[in-house]
């Protein structure tokens, strides 16, 4: 072959070499880019798969349908039982309640300490206002730091007549307690703590809490645990008139001697200890009653007059619920002053009703125990009745000779 030939032949081959790897290249690419716009879309799948649904609109809530019925997903509202501001009852009943005092046969200074009515406004009890007159030196009202606790402080100097009256006006609506809704927002911790300490009169150990492990035996329910309380002290309690006042509400006395009973003070001081010492928090409610009973006669004021008429009640504490009253004292008073039978159906149905019902023909005073007046060197179990502080020493309204003093109360429109 000649060189003119030879040259000729390369170049043609060369030239078709090219031509195929541009072909082969531009192959490739279409192969590579066929391949990763099938891993893209794969890739765009899966994220597609992973990413979790768009939430919807916000959950609309109002005063019937609140947050915590339909909290949003994932807050802390999920955990929380539903809560709803309980109803205020419809029928309020208005009483004035004038209290009169007269400190006689005193020398030098004396002083006068008179229990209010709660200074908080409840579900079940409202304080309009007080007004008052006489002829004391110093008048106020104080608030002490124990059980929502106010006090009427007179003071007198050397005066032969000293007179105080005041007037207060009190609205009160039945109690009732509705196992149907556990609804009610948790009381703070330290009002809890509180009400499972012992007082000076009160224990929560010892025999109060070998009784109310026997008792309440396997019963875990704090509910029925306090039900089976209420009903060992309604059968194992005897009521006494005799005694003056409310009773001395000694508690620990009743459980050495294995004796139980007495007045209100006494027997419903009785199941709040057996309540503390099995860890569910109680207390007892000082006050007075102040109208008839739809119960039972005995159970209310048959006349104005409310001097004598002073009675402790008592409530516990379960979760959900709240505080939940009770008197097993007034179904022993039926048992001794209606000469009623532990059978009688009318006796069962007040057995029944007392378990989470107040009749508000009653007014709270305070919650206190072991109470300190500010001059005082000892702490009084309760404050329930006038306290009068003279030269002679301490007195309160137990004994009729130390100062007269009388309560009436009726009902009124306003």
């Amino acid at each position: 072959m000649k060189r003119r030939d030879f040259l000729a032949s390369a170049a043609i081959l060369s030239l078709f070499s090219s031509d195929s790897l541009a072909a082969k290249k531009k192959a490739d690419a279409k192969s590579t880019s066929k391949s990763a716009g099938k891993h893209s879309a794969g890739r765009r799948t899966r994220n597609a798969a992973a990413k979790p649904a768009q939430a919807q609109g916000p959950v609309a809530h109002s005063a019937d349908e609140p947050i915590t019925d339909k909290p949003p997903a994932g807050t802390s509202a999920t955990r929380l039982p539903p809560v709803k501001a309980p109803e205020p009852p419809a029928d309020w009943r208005t009483y004035e309640v004038v209290t009169t005092v007269k400190p006689k046969g005193t020398r030098g200074q004396t002083r006068l300490w008179l229990p209010l009515p709660l200074n908080q406004d409840t579900l079940y009890q409202r304080t309009l206002g007080h007004s008052w007159n006489g002829n004391p030196d110093l008048s106020s009202m104080r608030r002490l730091p124990d059980g929502d606790l106010e006090v009427f402080h007179c003071e007198w100097s050397d005066r032969g007549e000293g007179r105080f009256q005041i007037r207060t006006l009190v609205t009160t609506a039945d109690r009732h307690f509705d196992v149907s809704k556990r609804t009610v927002a948790p009381e703070r911790e330290d009002i809890l703590r509180r009400n499972l300490q012992a007082s000076q009169l009160i224990p929560n150990d010892g025999l109060a809490h070998q009784l109310g492990e026997r008792i309440i035996g396997r019963v875990k329910d704090p509910v029925a645990q306090a039900k089976a309380i209420y009903d060992w002290v309604v059968d194992n309690t005897i009521y006494d008139s005799a005694l003056p006042g409310c009773g001395t509400g000694d508690i620990r006395k009743q459980l050495i001697q294995g004796q139980y009973g007495g007045r209100s003070a006494d027997i419903n001081g009785l199941f709040v200890a057996l309540c503390r010492a099995i860890g569910i928090p109680a207390r007892c409610v000082y006050g007075l009653r102040v109208g008839p009973s739809r119960l039972f006669r005995c159970l209310g004021l048959t006349s104005d007059d409310a001097t004598r008429a002073q009675h402790v009640r008592a409530e516990f504490y379960t979760p959900g619920f709240g505080w939940i009253p009770v008197d097993p004292s007034d179904v022993r008073r039926a048992v001794a002053l209606e000469a009623l039978s532990d059978r009688d159906s009318k006796l069962l149905s007040l057995r029944k009703v007392l378990f989470g019902v107040w009749e508000m023909n009653w007014i709270a005073f305070n919650l206190g125990t072991d109470v300190a007046l500010p001059t005082r060197q000892t702490v009084l179990p309760f404050l329930i009745l006038p306290q009068l502080e003279s030269p002679e020493g301490w007195r309160d309204g137990t004994v009729p000779s130390a100062f007269e003093f009388t309560i009436s109360a009726r009902r009124v429109e306003l």
